[in-house]
């Protein structure tokens, strides 16, 4: 366990692990090692059969370089564990298949590629999944009765950034027995921490604003030890470990996590105040704005507002793609939490395997667009949006 567990969240970032390098290293190195030798058989049983702790093998996760990081991503969120990832979804589905196989149900808008995995591959299982809008959230109750025991959401959701109530929504699925699992990927521990506020699992699309530079892909699962080490095998079995090397660069992004999300924030408010008044933007979604539904909610649960703002465009999706295409600041492109900011149409991009019916069920018009604040000047990046606008 870390020196500094009880530290402050920017202090944990930098120093949230106890491994130390046996040549005065702050920061431990890569290990790219496969396979790790013992001096008997009677150590090696130790650590095989969890004795003691140890190094053995990368695919496990018994690797140095993977150990550090999970012990400071666990520290981010409060956890008591954390489990790293190949991606979020790899991340997602060892959640589903670990705590879902009696049932999920899934509240609000999700990140397209969850809403397919529960939506048409985990039936083909025989997992019964549920996805209900978060107004939708007085049938919660009837479901957990059916006997669904996980229930899945993010806060703020993709793209619409509608929040949800953890507290909420914990407190109706434990009255039922059932876990309850928040993706954090949009909020990030500096804005939001989920198990404090009485969710089970954290997961994270650690690929965002965890990594943080757009240059690595990765998850993480974060929650109690009794509930993440039946995750650990369909982990190992399915493949689904974080590479050492990938390890080492979300550990270096994780130093400077804070800060960068501090000053997204700030961005992200600015523009998306400044599109709340231009003429050609029919309607701005972000929980710091007074006028945002969620707003209330957001100031009582979160920490910060995020570095996320959609807008709608007056005018078709032909006119937001328009506007998407001429912005020359903002990079087109899928993804988002990077350093540089980023654009894209959902319709286009994170919710096309939708049916348009569908989208427009949950909210998520064709003129809308959602935008990434990276670190940029916030006075440019205005500029860029007006342009394109204009």
């Amino acid at each position: 366990m870390s020196k500094v567990q009880k530290a402050a969240l920017s202090t944990r970032a930098i120093h949230g692990h106890s491994a130390r390098d046996a040549h005065g290293s702050p920061h431990i190195p890569i290990y790219n090692t496969t396979t790790f030798a013992f001096p008997s058989t009677a150590d090696l049983l130790d650590v095989v059969d969890g004795r003691k702790p140890g190094s053995l093998y990368t695919r496990y996760g018994l690797n140095p370089s993977i150990f550090a990081l999970e012990e400071t991503l666990a520290g981010l969120e409060n956890a008591e564990m954390a489990w790293a990832f190949c991606s979020g979804m790899a991340a997602e589905t060892a959640l589903f298949l670990t705590h879902g196989r009696e049932g999920v149900v899934c509240i609000g808008d999700a990140y397209g590629g969850t809403l397919e995995l529960l939506a048409s591959q985990l039936p083909l299982l025989g997992i019964k999944t549920h996805l209900i809008l978060g107004s939708e959230i007085d049938r919660l109750d009837a479901l957990l009765a059916e006997g669904a025991k996980l229930v899945f959401f993010e806060t703020p959701t993709n793209p619409t950034l509608e929040l949800l109530d953890i507290r909420a929504i914990a407190a109706i699925a434990h009255a039922h027995g059932a876990k309850v699992a928040v993706d954090n990927t949009f909020a990030s521990p500096v804005n939001q921490r989920p198990l404090e506020l009485g969710a089970d699992f954290v997961v994270h699309s650690a690929t965002k604003y965890l990594g943080g530079h757009s240059d690595l892909t990765a998850g993480t699962l974060m929650g109690c030890k009794a509930d993440l080490m039946p995750v650990w095998n369909w982990r190992k079995n399915l493949g689904s470990m974080i590479a050492p090397e990938t390890a080492s660069l979300l550990s270096r992004s994780l130093r400077t996590l804070v800060v960068r999300v501090q000053q997204q924030n700030a961005t992200a408010q600015t523009v998306a105040e400044a599109m709340l008044k231009h003429p050609k933007i029919a309607r701005v979604y972000y929980p710091g704005l007074p006028e945002f539904p969620g707003h209330a909610l957001a100031c009582e649960q979160m920490h910060g507002f995020g570095g996320m703002v959609s807008i709608d465009i007056k005018g078709t999706g032909d006119d937001a793609t328009r506007v998407a295409d001429r912005l020359r600041l903002f990079a087109l492109a899928p993804s988002l939490g990077g350093a540089e900011s980023l654009v894209t149409q959902p319709c286009t991009t994170t919710h096309h395997g939708l049916t348009q019916e569908e989208r427009q069920r949950r909210g998520i018009s064709d003129a809308m667009l959602r935008l990434s604040v990276g670190l940029e000047d916030a006075a440019d990046l205005i500029a860029d949006l007006e342009q394109a606008l204009g």
